[in-house]
């Protein structure tokens, strides 16, 4: 009978510390986001099958001996479901960090993720991580090596603010990036129940412009987003100024999107426009889509794109069908 209860109060107590540091300890989490896809570049009419930055990843905080202080880390990669290769990695680095957070203090994180401004876009982006994502028109969609960011914790439960500086690490002589904040971005965010809206602004950021790039390979950029969900419905749109920091070069692009959800179906819509200041080249980005939602955290999908140059005389056009699965555990 002794033994008997020694076992029963053993067991209670590692499956109570086991809870405890499930609670505290790493959460494995992961998307597989997979589309059979039609593309054609005018030129080259090609079936492919894409793995869309399907992820695999592990995140998680401590609790330290100061009351209150959590250590917090993440490190998510990015996994290529179609042919487990990407860009000659298994694994290749998406967002990975390491800091501290205090819940009236905010968080302050080290390492490479997703700037402010690129952050600031929120859910905008309608077909996020496929062929008609944002990216293939706007700058700005930067994820930023030697990062450091500190985040406010959400004021009234609804405003948020985020600073970020990149060291520059050039160890020459006479070198010009060598300073402690080489490039700086930030973004100012407001949400509640049926609005989100948000302005970032990046200075001296490396990236290039999409549409009136002269070589130089830094930006400021100016970002504006917002968004209204009232019922069913949803729609958001996005303003941005690109210059070039050093370069005549300037990008006006301007994108609306929404959706409308009918039970487990979404019906989703998509327009972008770049107009570029020297060249007078224009991008224009269009897409339909439509979801079926199989479980919380599952659906598949069919969608239709097109991306297209004026003065270059291209167009990229893409139909697809897919599936999306979230899973964490």
């Amino acid at each position: 009978m002794k033994k008997c209860l020694s076992m029963l109060v053993f067991g209670g107590v590692a499956v109570t510390s086991m809870n405890a540091l499930a609670a505290e300890g790493p959460i494995l989490y992961g998307k597989a986001n997979v589309s059979y896809e039609n593309q054609d570049d005018g030129n080259s009419d090609t079936w492919k099958l894409q793995s869309n930055a399907s992820r695999l990843g592990v995140k998680g905080a401590l609790n330290t001996d100061l009351e209150g202080l959590e250590a917090i880390y993440k490190a998510e990669f990015e996994i290529s479901i179609d042919d487990g290769d990407k860009d000659g990695q298994t694994f290749s680095q998406r967002n990975i960090y390491g800091g501290f957070k205090q819940a009236n203090l905010g968080a302050l994180i080290a390492g490479k993720f997703d700037t402010p401004l690129k952050s600031a876009q929120g859910k905008v982006d309608q077909f996020n991580d496929l062929q008609a994502d944002i990216k293939n028109i706007m700058a700005g969609e930067n994820r930023t090596s030697n990062i450091v960011q500190y985040s406010s914790p959400r004021l009234f439960d609804a405003v948020g603010v985020s600073v970020a500086v990149i060291p520059g690490e050039e160890q020459s002589a006479g070198a010009e990036n060598d300073g402690p904040a080489d490039a700086v971005s930030s973004s100012f965010t407001f949400e509640n129940d049926h609005f989100y809206g948000s302005i970032a602004y990046d200075s001296d950021i490396e990236d290039s412009l999409e549409a009136d790039s002269s070589g130089d390979s830094r930006l400021n950029i100016l970002r504006t987003v917002g968004k209204v969900r009232l019922n069913n419905f949803e729609i958001g749109a996005v303003y941005q100024l690109a210059e070039e920091s050093d370069g005549p070069g300037e990008d006006t692009s301007y994108l609306v999107g929404g959706a409308v959800n009918l039970e487990r179906w979404k019906i989703k819509a998509q327009y972008g426009l770049t107009e570029a200041e020297t060249t007078n080249e224009e991008l224009t980005l269009l897409a339909l889509g439509l979801d079926y939602k199989l479980a919380s955290k599952s659906k598949v999908y069919a969608y239709v794109s097109q991306v297209e140059a004026d003065l270059a005389d291209s167009e990229d056009s893409t139909f697809g069908v897919g599936f999306e699965h979230k899973f964490s555990m």
